[in-house]
């Protein structure tokens, strides 16, 4: 895609820039799909993923529910964007972590590229931030406060819903992996 110094791509040059940087699948966010739920926010509580508590990206140091929404409610547009892999069975936890770990390379570039657009995008990733071996949560500042990524979950977005009403599937069938993220522009 060519790009001119100072130009500000549309959304749909956008998902162009997406598909450039290694997604499956990318389209415009449906703002309206944006709803915070506290019950999505309640089931990060469970700690099912052992960050919750012990991240900066993570609740409850994310904010509440209605911080989450306000903070996203300054955006008027942004894209959603996938990474879809196939795995060797069900339990496949080494084809589950290289698809991830692509799509968290496919989205580091992408938010760096939008950035350049749109400094102060609002990504949302797909579990929680891991620039750091060890998070300063919660006795020292953020080291990388510009550059940590909060997930969708941690937003309160059911992720399911969000790509579905934006015109994606969720579930790709047996035997695949899919992640899901998105960037919040103006």
């Amino acid at each position: 895609m060519i790009r001119e110094e100072g130009q500000i791509p549309e959304v749909n040059k956008l998902v162009t820039l997406a598909k450039e940087a290694g997604f499956t699948y990318a389209a415009p966010l449906a703002m309206d799909a944006l709803e915070f739920r506290s019950e999505v926010r309640d089931m990060c509580s469970a700690d099912s993923c052992k960050s919750y508590g012990r991240s900066w990206s993570c609740p409850p140091a994310v904010g509440s529910i209605e911080c989450a929404a306000e903070r996203a409610g300054a955006y008027s547009s942004g894209i959603i964007v996938q990474t879809m892999g196939t795995l060797d069975g069900s339990f496949d936890m080494k084809g589950t972590a290289a698809i991830m770990q692509q799509h968290k390379k496919s989205f580091d570039t992408l938010v760096r590229q939008i950035r350049h657009f749109y400094p102060d995008c609002l990504p949302m990733g797909a579990g929680t931030c891991r620039l750091c071996r060890a998070c300063t949560y919660p006795d020292r500042p953020c080291r990388h406060p510009d550059r940590m990524v909060s997930s969708m979950e941690a937003y309160g977005l059911l992720v399911s819903d969000v790509a579905i009403r934006s015109g994606l599937k969720y579930n790709y069938g047996e035997n695949t992996m899919c992640f899901t993220s998105c960037i919040l522009t103006d």
